[in-house]
């Protein structure tokens, strides 16, 4: 027994030295350790964001292509929103709100996007046009509110719109931004193609049923003082024709983004500016201009070791493993 005793300690001796056996014995050391491994506390880097979806008429354009099938604006918004925080850092906070006519409606303050991620990707699935409460659409004036609710918020704002103001502006043009410029960090998003498309048309019950015409939509707004060509148009009347007594005729039954118009209320406002090119590039556009909030949090590092006795077995199981080990492997 004695004798049988020495030749076990000499076997485990012999195996200490086996390169083989260090190694399932650092796999089951490590794997211990990732078991046991509770989660460590660290700083972290996110951000809070408010992200405000146009949802007026002129967003169910089609002129986005996903799958090679025509897609309206508003859903590629979402799609864009969607992808975009699930490449937020964690952690991060989103807000989400709605825009129509000349107000943002909150539909919740942040929350955590990272832990309630499939609540916060509903939620932003749910986005309907159908919610929106007016049919005009007075971009500026929702983009300033807008920037004042994220400020009231703590957080930076993703403004996403076509920006095709309805009615058109007044000839006096946008009203003016009496915030503080650059007091909020953000993004306005330009959804839309370049060129003009029909806009789609739905009765009281949400049924397509075409699209708007030449004559179903004002091309000027005469309110406010007239522009400065009036006195040469037919039927001025300073007094009863102001703006000419032919009816106004225009574009505005079509759409495409309004990008200068947009890069103009960023600049004025200290925003910046992206078109919104698909789905996937949302993320890209607003993280470098992000405001970062560093915050105490915990962070799993469990998957170290466990990718490291992963690493190990490996080594001692496979084809050249087994070769390097040799006729070695056998006393293990």
């Amino acid at each position: 027994m004695i004798l049988h005793g020495d030749m076990v300690m000499w076997n485990w001796r012999q195996n200490l030295r086996d390169p083989m056996a260090l190694l399932l014995l650092a796999a089951l050391a490590l794997a211990c350790v990732a078991i046991a491994l509770p989660p460590m506390p660290m700083t972290v880097i996110g951000v809070d964001v408010l992200a405000i979806v146009d949802i007026t008429g002129s967003m169910n354009t089609r002129d986005y292509q996903v799958a090679g099938k025509p897609t309206s604006r508003l859903l590629v918004a979402k799609a864009a929103l969607k992808d975009m925080i699930g490449k937020l850092p964690c952690p991060s906070r989103l807000a989400l709100g709605l825009f129509s006519e000349r107000v943002p409606f909150l539909l919740f303050e942040p929350v955590d996007v990272c832990q309630d991620y499939g609540a916060v990707s509903g939620a932003i699935e749910a986005i309907d046009w159908r919610e929106a409460w007016e049919g005009d659409s007075h971009v500026a004036a929702g983009l300033y509110r807008s920037i004042e609710m994220a400020k009231s918020l703590g957080a930076d704002l993703i403004f996403i719109t076509d920006g095709q103001e309805a009615p058109p502006l007044p000839a006096s043009g946008a009203p003016a931004f009496e915030g503080k410029r650059g007091e909020v960090r953000g993004l306005i998003v330009g959804a839309g193609g370049y060129s003009l498309s029909p806009i789609p048309k739905f009765d009281d019950r949400g049924n397509e049923v075409g699209f708007w015409g030449i004559d179903d939509v004002p091309h000027e707004n005469r309110f406010g003082s007239p522009p400065p060509d009036a006195e040469s148009r037919p039927g001025y009347n300073p007094r009863n024709a102001p703006f000419g007594a032919a009816a106004a005729i225009g574009t505005e039954h079509l759409s495409s983004v309004r990008e200068s118009y947009l890069k103009q209320l960023a600049q004025e406002a200290g925003l910046g500016y992206a078109h919104m090119d698909g789905s996937s590039h949302l993320a890209q556009g607003y993280l470098p201009i992000a405001t970062s909030h560093a915050s105490p949090g915990l962070t799993d590092l469990r998957w170290v070791p466990g990718a490291l006795a992963l690493l190990a077995l490996l080594a001692v199981f496979s084809p050249l493993g087994r070769r390097v080990a040799g006729p070695k492997s056998a006393n293990l």
